[in-house]
């Protein structure tokens, strides 16, 4: 008698599995918003962790050390700016000290954490950025450009951003007739996949302000989708049968006719938000309002979308942080981490490939994006490409000095600074000039010289100040160039009666 086994698909990452942290690592006496919007409410990267909070009034997060654990004292300094509640925060991908915020106030501020973390409330932002005229929900990092920020708002427009300088560089008002659910860039940062509340699925390239494929009805279900690019260019989307169950599909960007995959899960009704590592190939599927966290592993072979395990608790989330690899425990196999908001509680869980060998896993671990950019705001807005610069994690990651100059090293400007180029100095202190008239003033010949240091290095900042400008109007007036020509083209076809 002979017996014929069943195939078992190889994959190093069959065999993850979910572990929530002890109670005495979580963070205790959160007080979560209970904004009504599907988003994470949460980020977190290798330094620091920020938690949209509830506020008595204006919008209010919390950003706090990622090692910080226990009980938050009610009198912990928070980032507090906004004027109406904060919808979403995100962290700089090339500056662990950046976050950006969107609020129902219809701006986007990007702030400055110091190192080592609040010590007191911070409500000045470094740039506030104002071009939205209903809430501002959902916000984007572009991958591997410096400062370049896309932003979505309840007034369907899409905003792309330079936020080293403050401007606006690509606005695109008509490509959506509804409600923004959700926004992606590649992995180059070339172009975006968008879902809306007219069912669509679009990828649309931002610096040319055109749809380039649109899939009407991506999802038949009347309630949210939301979708993200994979590394090799496919689309994952979630969304909602006809019949409510929840969703998920796999679309070739060279084809939107049909999925290459769908998967049925539940008939529950939480928006399932997807988080991707493009590393492992691996999709987490964490729904507001649910106990469970589902994930899958994407591949070449068919069914594509390899359903790999689940972890559930008592408690339903009330959202998610996903922290960025480079913050991952790499000693313990660690390949992923979330952080579950709970009501007042914030509680992470590790996702963790169970190996016997102490040796750093190579196979687990392939270079991930770090912190220096690929390029520079003006490079991407000139039309110039490049993917994410990869680091390696073996020993654990620690970042490097950067090469060049972050938000942190921007002058902002000069419209957006309080100087003006006819007053860069102070007045004189008349009661100075006084003492000094008559022998009083201390150190009276070292005095003159650091008055002219000083001079001098204001005049250096002016000089910088006006340099960032004329680069940035020059970068800006390039990319309208290369606008204009493109429309002049269609327009030429049109005439021509080729369109």
């Amino acid at each position: 008698m002979s017996f014929r086994r069943g195939v078992v698909r190889q994959s190093k990452f069959r065999h993850v599995f979910a572990q929530a942290w002890k109670a005495e690592h979580c963070l205790d006496d959160v007080r979560v918003s209970r904004v009504t919007w599907d988003g994470p409410l949460c980020a977190a990267n290798p330094t620091f962790i920020a938690v949209v909070i509830e506020a008595g009034g204006g919008g209010t997060f919390l950003v706090l050390p990622l090692a910080k654990s226990g009980r938050v004292d009610q009198n912990t300094p928070t980032v507090c700016g906004h004027a109406a509640p904060v919808l979403d925060v995100q962290w700089c991908p090339h500056d662990d000290n950046v976050i950006a915020s969107a609020s129902e106030d219809c701006t986007v501020k990007i702030w400055q954490i110091p190192d080592g973390g609040l010590t007191s409330p911070m409500s000045e932002a470094v740039v506030t950025l104002e071009g939205h005229s209903k809430r501002v929900g959902i916000l984007a990092w572009h991958p591997s450009a410096l400062n370049i920020l896309l932003t979505a708002g309840c007034d369907n427009v899409l905003c792309v951003w330079d936020v080293g300088t403050g401007e606006m560089v690509y606005q695109l008002n008509d490509a959506h007739p509804d409600l923004i659910y959700s926004v992606s860039w590649n992995r180059e940062g070339s172009v975006l996949c968008t879902t809306c509340k007219d069912k669509a699925l679009r990828v649309i390239d931002p610096r040319r302000g055109t749809v380039l494929k649109v899939r009407e009805k991506a999802h038949e279900g009347t309630r949210p989708m939301r979708a993200v690019f994979l590394a090799d260019g496919k689309i994952l989307t979630t969304g909602f049968s006809r019949m409510s169950e929840r969703q998920l599909a796999l679309w070739d960007t060279k084809d939107l006719s049909e999925p290459v995959v769908t998967q049925e899960m539940d008939t529950s009704n939480g928006v399932l938000l997807p988080f991707y590592d493009p590393d492992t190939n691996m999709v987490y599927l964490c729904g507001k309002g649910d106990c469970t966290i589902r994930y899958y592993e994407v591949t070449d072979e068919s069914p594509y979308v390899h359903f790999l395990s689940l972890y559930s608790s008592k408690e339903p989330q009330r959202g998610a942080g996903f922290l960025s690899k480079r913050g991952v425990d790499v000693n313990k196999c660690e390949i992923a981490r979330f952080y579950k908001l709970h009501e007042r509680k914030v509680e992470p869980i590790s996702m963790t490939v169970p190996r016997k060998s102490d040796l750093f896993q190579g196979d687990l671990y392939p270079d991930t994006a770090g912190l220096e950019p690929a390029l520079l705001a003006e490079d991407w807005i000139a039309g110039q490409d490049a993917p994410p610069i990869l680091v390696s994690l073996s020993g654990g990651y620690t970042a490097p000095p950067s090469k060049c100059s972050t938000l942190r090293g921007r002058p902002k400007l000069l419209s957006q600074t309080n100087t003006s180029p006819t007053s860069t100095t102070a007045p004189p202190n008349p009661v100075a000039v006084e003492m000094e008239s008559e022998g009083l003033g201390h150190g009276q010949g070292r005095g003159d010289v650091d008055g002219g240091i000083e001079r001098v290095k204001k005049e250096e900042d002016q000089l910088s100040d006006i340099l960032t400008e004329i680069r940035a109007l020059r970068a800006l007036a390039l990319a309208q160039g290369h606008r204009i020509d493109v429309l002049e083209r269609q327009l030429a076809r049109i005439e021509d009666g080729e369109v």
